[in-house]
């Protein structure tokens, strides 16, 4: 969609249904605390409005539905000590509960890029349309942080060990993988997404329309890894997957140990507990596990480092704090899932 308002988040009612575009095509329409706020009042609204029967988000622009949350102003708030940071988390964490909750369907058009926080208001929706165009990731363990936004709940709930695999390695997955993977529902091609709008804004049921103009994908190549996956990423530990890695004879195994050998040891570990513990949590409580995780994250070193590398100097050569998986002490995992007292999440 194209558009020439300037607010970072639209939103418009169309016959049967609320529209939100996501409006920052520059930014690839990276999450700012203001629109996180903005987004939550607004479904209150249309949760409580009989005439609104779906809600249907887009981001503006052709490179990116959403690319994330932006890392630029968190990585400044957090040197500086000032509270957008974990604002921002609180907030953006609301909204994701919000979403997963909402009454009536929730319909997320993905096109382009959609990586952590375009995944958090896009996945927990009831339904996920990816086009042509569509290249999903959580790459947080490569800039020091873990996949959140609910990534504890929907990546272990994906099918077998892909959770694990996409959360440890950051790695893209296109249409037919994306859902393969289950992290979209549909897919309708580019050109019949105005046909899409225009049948739910007339109140047609989102199956219903869905029915008519969602088409089959090819092969999903990430099915070809299956069985490797849930094989090598079936461990007890970081380390575990990666010994199975290395001891397996294929070119995929030693490149994907590779990758994830890349990626901040802190991260790493605590994502592996994030991910088998989301196994058996509600989502409302994967989302104050993360809160919990996220603030020991601002307090620390890696997400800085991991920002400073890829965003800041795009030197590409982070200098991680511990440097190796086995620096990482059981006891500073346990910390990041320490209670918060006062400072829990608190949910609608």
């Amino acid at each position: 969609m194209t558009t020439t308002n300037d607010a970072e988040v639209l939103f418009e009612r169309k016959g049967a249904i609320g529209q939100i575009v996501l409006n920052r095509p520059k930014a690839l329409n990276a999450l700012t605390h203001s629109m996180c706020i903005a987004m939550k009042a607004q479904l209150a609204d249309w949760a409580a409005d009989e005439a609104v029967r779906a809600v249907v988000v887009s981001g503006a622009g052709e490179r990116a539905f959403c690319a994330g949350g932006d890392i630029r102003a968190l990585y400044e708030s957090g040197k500086a000590g000032t509270p957008y940071a974990l604002s921002f988390y609180r907030d953006e964490y609301i909204l994701n509960a919000a979403i997963r909750h909402f009454p009536k369907p929730y319909i997320a058009l993905i096109h382009g890029i959609v990586m952590g926080g375009g995944v958090g208001v896009s996945v927990h929706g009831s339904h996920r349309i990816a086009d042509e165009s569509t290249v999903f990731a959580m790459p947080e363990t490569g800039i020091g942080l873990f996949p959140d936004v609910g990534g504890s709940h929907f990546l272990p709930r994906c099918p077998g060990e892909i959770g694990m695999y996409l959360a440890l390695t950051g790695a893209r997955l296109k249409t037919a993988d994306a859902l393969y993977a289950g992290v979209a529902t549909h897919f309708v091609p580019k050109t019949s997404w105005d046909a899409l709008i225009a049948g739910l804004a007339d109140g047609d049921a989102p199956d219903a329309v869905l029915g008519r103009l969602a088409k089959a994908v090819p092969d999903a190549p990430l099915a070809g890894y299956r069985q490797s996956i849930d094989r090598l990423f079936a461990g007890n530990s970081v380390e575990a997957i990666l010994d199975a890695l290395d001891a397996d004879s294929s070119t995929w195994a030693r490149e994907t140990a590779q990758t994830i050998r890349t990626k901040s040891p802190t991260s790493l570990k605590i994502t592996f507990r994030q991910l088998r513990e989301g196994r058996r949590k509600e989502f409302d409580d994967c989302m104050r596990m993360e809160y919990r995780m996220v603030n020991r994250i601002i307090a620390g070193h890696d997400f800085y480092e991991g920002v400073r590398a890829t965003i800041i100097d795009k030197d590409g050569s982070p200098k991680w704090s511990p440097v190796a998986l086995e620096d990482v002490a059981a006891p500073a995992v346990d910390a990041y899932f320490a209670p918060l007292g006062q400072g829990e999440l608190a949910l609608d």
